[in-house]
């Protein structure tokens, strides 16, 4: 039966021979090693360091309560690891985009699958709950007994998304690259509804869209996007970028973005245009007419 993260967050844990270890308060996945496998489980002690335990030391997981395969001596202590997306925290109440019904939308749980594997039993993130059940549970966790939730929650519409249609919105540039967060998904929709999507976003989550896709995608989103937009985006885009995107734009379109933020524009943008055509590094727009006599 698959388990909600709401019953693992604060769930028992006992060591094989039945001592108390802690309670679990975050478990991770490790993106690089296996896209939707919960990887490591973070067990609070008190006012003890807090200790990790992994996917291969788990001998059953239940509502409340996991048991380990190990005894506690075999756990390492817990330590930071930015390569690992923390489920309660980059996840819950977190806004995702879901490429199948092209919208943004919030978490309000997770789903997860329990797998045996060599004796041990391994959670996979399946979905995610973006509707009344999730946000249910999130505000009766702790209150009722989860068997009460359950009977509640079955009464209600339900409203999830598979993982595989899921991207994550992470600004941060350093941990995209450490996360392995990518946008290939949203490459494969229509400009106009990536720049739908885009529009209920903040602007270091539009920029971060941006910035990672490729050249061609980004300058036929930045065509649909209002212009104001646009403008933003580009102005605060690495010059290298931003010329890669203005050359994949339309002679038009791009003497009219050019138009509105020239002033704006770093300098070193400026820079890659020499003697009224394309250089190495890329293109001139002397030749493109531009307004305010540009």
């Amino acid at each position: 039966m698959d388990i909600y993260a709401t019953e693992l967050m604060g769930a028992k844990t006992y060591d094989v021979a039945g001592n108390y270890v802690g309670r679990v308060r975050e478990f991770f996945i490790e993106p690089a090693e296996a896209p939707n496998r919960v990887s490591h489980y973070l067990l609070s002690r008190g006012h003890f360091q807090p200790l990790v335990a992994k996917h291969d030391q788990i001998a059953s997981v239940a509502a409340g309560k996991m048991e380990l395969s190990v005894s506690e001596r075999a756990l390492e202590l817990y330590r930071p690891n930015e390569s690992w997306l923390a489920v309660q925290k980059d996840l819950l109440d977190q806004q995702i985009i879901d490429t199948r019904g092209r919208k943004v939308v919030r978490v309000n749980d997770v789903d997860l699958t329990p797998f045996r594997t060599n004796g041990n039993v391994e959670l996979r993130l399946t979905q995610v709950d973006v509707g009344l059940p999730g946000a249910v549970r999130r505000l009766l966790q702790g209150v009722v007994p989860y068997a009460v939730v359950r009977k509640l929650q079955s009464k209600l519409p339900q409203s999830a998304i598979r993982w595989e249609f899921v991207n994550l919105i992470e600004p941060d540039p350093m941990r995209r690259v450490k996360l392995r967060i990518t946008h290939e998904k949203l490459e494969d929709l229509h400009p106009a509804d990536l720049a739908e999507i885009m529009e209920d976003l903040s602007a270091a989550e539009r920029q971060g869209i941006i910035a990672s896709l490729d050249e061609e995608t980004a300058a036929a989103v930045l065509a649909e996007l209002d212009e104001r937009l646009t403008t933003q985006i580009v102005e605060k885009l690495d010059p290298e970028k931003a010329a890669d995107i203005l050359e994949e734009m339309a002679p038009d379109a791009a003497a009219d973005l050019l138009g509105d933020c020239p002033r704006r524009l770093p300098k070193n943008f400026w820079v890659r245009c020499r003697g009224g055509r394309p250089t190495r590094s890329g293109n001139c727009w002397n030749s493109i007419p531009r307004r305010r006599g540009g």
